[in-house]
């Protein structure tokens, strides 16, 4: 049907419609271009430069917001002052890490970091972390100690990381002075410093900035700290290798705990830890060195019932161990498992035996075991407390190959085994390995458990034959989704 004054029946359009449709036009295009430039995410990782999407895959490229020209030229501001080339720091510690950008960085470095962050508004950070095949777990820093020994890490590190270090009476940075070795370097990045710069964009006075930058150089200076550096976004400060030239120790209040290692669920403290009465702990040997030198808590005797002769026989064990597994999985040791866990890492010979700049360890001491996690990160490894009647602070999908000593055994009446199985294959990657090394009695009910998760498993001869009643279990977690009725489906079936 013709319309009036349009004999040919085309509808004509009026100005205004057309000015609208433009409109629209131009805000999708706008909105499509601030979706791409990561803003549109609603995600503040993308804006910082922590994280690239490109075609479909993510990209690191090392920036975050207070390294703007990358990881790579922060650390090298950093290396001006910290002796990072050579060795003499090895383990470090990012409290609030993100995507762990700076840990990946410092692993190229041949510096094994302990990164962790918390499930904030940015989500999943560390496991991006994880994904990327940097060490990281679930943390924060509240009102328990940290699941770390005292003088753990060479130096430790703060890049925007927001903990309010003059808070509670400064008993944050007396966390990090605690797990911070004599001799190690804590680095600040990030508000208050160069708060003349950043005030403005901070939204907060030059009066609170600059009180706050004096409150924490006061503390610093109570805790025996030496500020060595401070230039532009970065503040550096050193902790004195012994407090006898300390002109504040008579100040401060000192810890009377007997055992500055017992932490698992226990709140901080406002007092400074003190220092060892040896000096060992100040004159580690360098890395790669002191990976198999007797650590100073052994050769002090400050693990019961471990002395030097047996540490280095415990050493010689763990190389003829390491080298039979890699007999039974020739992928170990090549890259392909990169995430490793060792849920029971006594002296951290597993570790260490591995040790390769294609994987990294995560030692787990149990705290039901005897505590052994300093001796680790004296070796320059890394691990952490946990109880494994809980679970773990990390995401599902995390873990390549997963090692278990005699776990089992040790936990056989503390809870059950099925629970344990259930958070080795909750952390465990599809495909991934676990190596589970007991008594015969024991990996045949684990045999059992683990069959009906999934896995596909074996039973092996101990390396000296077998006669000897304890045996080796080989597990892969089998690829498999559930299909839409609910039922599990295999590879081939879909």
């Amino acid at each position: 049907m013709g319309i009036k004054d349009n004999p040919n029946g085309i509808r004509s359009r009026s100005p205004i419609s057309i000015f609208l449709v433009m409109c629209l036009c131009c805000f999708f295009y706008l909105l499509g271009t601030w979706q791409r430039s990561g803003f549109g995410k609603g995600d503040t990782i993308a804006r910082e430069n922590w994280v690239e999407y490109q075609g479909n895959v993510f990209k690191f490229p090392g920036g975050g917001t207070m390294f703007p020209q990358g990881a790579d030229a922060y650390i090298d501001e950093l290396a001006s002052v910290i002796p990072i080339a050579d060795g003499s720091v090895r383990t470090a510690l990012d409290t609030g890490c993100g995507v762990a950008s700076w840990g990946a960085y410092m692993l190229k470095r041949n510096v094994l970091p302990m990164s962790f962050a918390p499930r904030d508004n940015h989500e999943a950070q560390v496991q991006f972390a994880l994904e990327r095949g940097v060490p990281a777990v679930i943390g924060v820093l509240g009102t328990m100690h940290l699941p770390y020994p005292s003088r753990a890490f060479d130096m430790a590190q703060c890049s925007r990381c927001l903990i309010p270090w003059t808070a509670n009476e400064g008993i944050y940075l007396m966390e990090v002075d605690r797990v911070l070795r004599p001799g190690g370097y804590w680095v600040l990045s990030g508000p208050p410093i160069n708060w003349k710069t950043y005030y403005k964009t901070w939204k907060r006075t030059k009066q609170d900035l600059q009180a706050e930058q004096k409150r924490i150089e006061d503390l610093a200076e109570s805790l025996c700290w030496e500020k060595k550096y401070e230039k532009g976004d970065v503040a550096i400060w050193r902790k004195m290798s012994s407090d006898e030239n300390c002109s504040s120790k008579k100040s401060v209040n000192l810890c009377n705990s007997a055992d500055t290692d017992d932490v698992w669920y226990k709140e901080m403290e406002k007092c400074k830890t003190p220092y060892p009465e040896t000096g060992g702990a100040a004159e580690l040997k360098k890395f790669p060195e002191r990976l198999f030198a007797v650590p100073s808590r052994v050769s002090d005797g400050l693990v019961d019932g471990v002395t030097a002769e047996s540490y280095l026989e415990d050493n010689q064990l763990w190389k003829k161990r390491v080298k039979g597994y890699k007999r039974i999985n020739r992928l170990i040791g090549t890259g392909r498992y990169r995430n490793v866990m060792d849920m029971n890492a006594g002296l951290g010979g597993f570790a260490a035996a591995l040790e390769s700049p294609k994987s990294w360890v995560m030692n787990v001491v149990p705290t039901i075991e005897k505590n052994t996690l300093g001796v680790v990160y004296e070796r320059g490894l890394i691990g952490i407390y946990h109880d494994w009647c809980e679970g773990f602070s990390t995401y599902p999908r995390t873990y390549d190959l997963i090692h278990a000593d005699h776990l089992f055994s040790l936990y056989k009446n503390k809870c059950n085994l099925e629970d344990i199985l259930l958070e080795m294959d909750r952390i465990l990657r599809p495909e991934g390995t676990v190596l589970i090394r007991d008594e015969v009695d024991v990996l045949n009910e684990v045999m059992s458990i683990s069959n009906g998760m999934r896995w596909d498993t074996r039973m092996l001869d101990h390396e000296d034959g077998p006669l000897v009643p304890e045996k080796i279990l080989v597990g892969v977690k089998q690829y498999w989704v559930g299909s839409s009725s609910n039922n599990s489906t295999e590879p081939d079936e879909q």
